[in-house]
């Protein structure tokens, strides 16, 4: 089927309305993606004829929810390529998914002297976990820089990556820079000293990451928002073997087996992690974020944002003083940018009031701004929604903004 854009946006409810009076310009699908028909639709049935709580219930709606959810897990499972169900732990987002690893991992296989290598253009959820891990087990926290195109110097690796090494934390897709890094080499280097490798997906998901068996990632994590689905939803994939030798990271219902004041034991994976009322309406709808975009096609979705990349990169790149960040040929379609004489958040403020939704300031990704010398960007990202004539309309409405501030 022809990838029709106008018949998507139709599917889109919010992309009807207006702001400050004029058609909303969506362009900040990088933070949370728009939500189609099919998700909301999803999420309200659920919520009116099934709602109640999984696994602990004899009753006709507890048994069908968490049919419904175990169903979910195995949609994602299929999705990014794990080999088992076990391996795909529900989150509540690719935050808590990273803070679990980063918990529960260092806590079995981290210890004094190790160290940890960590890309210099991770979000924080991908840095932060790792300080964190590294001070509590008196571990060494290494640095794998970018160039000044975003490219991740790769020539450092042998250099980085040795004996004591760990774990590596690399993100599949940049979310400021639309870097999409070959991991190829990381994780056979990693392998090779038997260090695991921690993948962010957040971006790379949306933009044909995912296939981890294949890919050897040893833990993968994102978001269902910026996947079109519901906020308050993440994934975490494990490999088996790490995900059974490491310690549970929450204590609650669900994640045990049997309780006593003398010793508690857990259940199998993957409820070991789900301790608590998960949220199973949450997974339910990603699962059906899955479906929709899979109907569409990966493939289809992929060219059509490519072709916009190109067209946004081209006008952006046009006007007089502004800098593009992140050159690298295979990039995912995110354009960061400043202009010289403004300011990310004048930027930003002019662009809404014009209709355009970005993103401004640091992008949860402070490095990044740091390596440029800068305290901030605006960032468009675009979504399989957008058209050419709303990346002209950006384009235009970025010349009017300059001309407001010089």
């Amino acid at each position: 089927m022809a990838f029709d854009v106008s018949k998507i946006r139709e599917e889109f409810p919010i992309l009807g309305r207006r702001v400050n009076n004029r058609p909303l310009v969506y362009f900040d699908s990088g933070a949370t993606a728009q939500k189609p028909l099919a998700v909301i639709e999803c999420v309200d049935r659920l919520m009116r004829e099934y709602n109640a709580n999984i696994h602990r219930g004899v009753h006709h709606l507890s048994g069908k929810m968490t049919e419904m959810y175990e169903e979910a897990r195995e949609t994602v499972r299929r999705f990014i390529g794990a080999e088992h169900r076990e391996e795909v732990i529900f989150t509540a987002g690719a935050t808590a998914s990273i803070n679990l690893v980063a918990a529960a991992w260092s806590d079995r296989y981290l210890h004094e002297g190790d160290n940890i290598v960590v890309s210099e253009m991770e979000h924080h959820s991908n840095i932060v976990p790792w300080q964190l891990a590294a001070q509590r087990k008196g571990a060494e926290l290494r640095l794998l820089p970018f160039d000044d195109s975003g490219a991740l110097c790769m020539e450092m690796l042998d250099s980085l990556i040795d004996e004591r090494t760990r774990l590596v934390a690399v993100t599949e897709a940049s979310n400021t820079l639309g870097t999409r890094p070959d991991l190829e080499p990381i994780v056979r280097k990693a392998h090779a000293v038997g260090a695991v490798v921690m993948v962010d997906g957040c971006q790379g998901i949306v933009h044909g990451g995912g296939r981890v068996a294949d890919r050897g990632y040893d833990f993968y994590a994102f978001s269902g928002h910026k996947l079109y689905g519901p906020t308050g939803i993440g994934v975490l994939y494990g490999r088996r073997e790490l995900l059974d030798a490491m310690p549970p990271y929450m204590g609650g219902g669900d994640m045990v087996d049997k309780v006593t004041f003398a010793k508690t034991t857990y259940a199998p994976l993957p409820l070991k992690y789900e301790a608590g009322t998960s949220n199973f309406i949450g997974a339910v709808g990603l699962a059906e974020a899955i479906r929709y975009v899979e109907s569409i096609g990966m493939c289809a979705i992929e060219e059509h944002e490519s072709q916009l990349l190109t067209a946004m990169t081209d006008r952006l790149s046009a006007i007089e003083g502004l800098r593009i960040y992140g050159t690298t040929a295979d990039k995912c379609p995110i354009v960061s940018f400043t202009v010289e004489g403004t300011h990310p958040y004048d930027v930003g403020m002019i662009l809404d009031k014009m209709g355009v939704a970005v993103r401004t300031g640091h992008h949860c990704a402070e490095p990044v701004m740091t390596h440029y010398g800068i305290t901030g960007m605006v960032r468009a990202s675009i979504g399989l929604y957008n058209t050419l004539e709303e990346v002209d309309v950006l384009a235009n409405s970025i010349q009017r903004a300059v001309m407001m501030l010089k």
